[in-house]
Parts: C-alpha cells; sequence; structure tokens
C-alpha cells in the first residue's frame, strides 16, 4: 500500500540556508520555516519546521532564499530516530524539499533560470529555433 506523505507550508526562514557538501560531493542545504497557528480565541502559536534540500535544489536555496524571507515549501515528511552518547533516545520529524520558492503575496521575485547540471545534456538546439511545438524537447514551460 502506496502512501502520499507531501506537505506544502508557507512561512518565514528562521536561519540563513547552510549549504554542505556530502563526502560523495552532493550538496545538502538545511534551514528553518516557521508558521503561526491563529487559534479561535485569537491568539497564534508558532510551529517550527527544519528543511532539507538536495543537490542543485540545494545549490539554489543557498544562493536565493535569506533569513526572514517568506517562502513556500513543498516535500514530505521525514521521520529519523537516533540514540545520544548519553543514550537518550531522540526523534525529528523534518521536511525533505522537493521544491521551495518564494511567497508573491507581499513581496516580489526575478527569476533566473539556471543552465542544467543535473548531468542532462544541454539541447542540440540550443540557439536555434524550437522545434515544431510550442517548447524546446528538454524543457518544461514557465
Amino acid at each position: 500500500m502506496a502512501f502520499n506523505n507531501s506537505i506544502t507550508i508557507t512561512g518565514n526562514v528562521t536561519r540563513e540556508p547552510e549549504l554542505r557538501f556530502t563526502p560523495a560531493g552532493a550538496a545538502l542545504c538545511e534551514f528553518g520555516v516557521a508558521w503561526n497557528l491563529r487559534k479561535q480565541n485569537g491568539d497564534d502559536e508558532a510551529m517550527f519546521f527544519n528543511v532539507t534540500c538536495w543537490r542543485s535544489l540545494a545549490e539554489n536555496v543557498a544562493e536565493s532564499i535569506d533569513k526572514g524571507d517568506r517562502v513556500i515549501v513543498t516535500g514530505r515528511l521525514n521521520w529519523r530516530s537516533w540514540e545520544t552518547d548519553a543514550g537518550e533516545k531522540r526523534q525529528v520529524v523534518d521536511i525533505q524539499a522537493e521544491e521551495v520558492g518564494p511567497s508573491l503575496q507581499w513581496a516580489s521575485a526575478d527569476v533566473t533560470r539556471n543552465e542544467r547540471s543535473d548531468g542532462g545534456a544541454p539541447s542540440s538546439n540550443q540557439g536555434q529555433a524550437a522545434p515544431s511545438s510550442n517548447f524546446p524537447t528538454d524543457e518544461e514551460p514557465f
């Protein structure tokens, strides 16, 4: 039985994205997002989430997102558990991001398209007229 544990949150970045690389060279970026849960009595309760991005998304997030920015994050929930050196059991749920983007409700953004670096071959018709369809075959429309 397959489960779909997708989640989308909109909130403010609580700490600068931290870009690191694994020993194998894969980019990894982590940052925090907070949003307020407005209760019926008018009080707000802050909810905090850790977000992890991988590969090209990690590099783009580290370059584009800053603390305080309002973002939309779509991904999946990831549960981890471990035991500390003192023998205490710990567990955490974080978001493994599939997409991260600026929220445009109260801001505007300029989008710059990066060249593909994910191992895909560059388009052979780059700089030429597109084939008979409206878009080059190796790109999705914006």
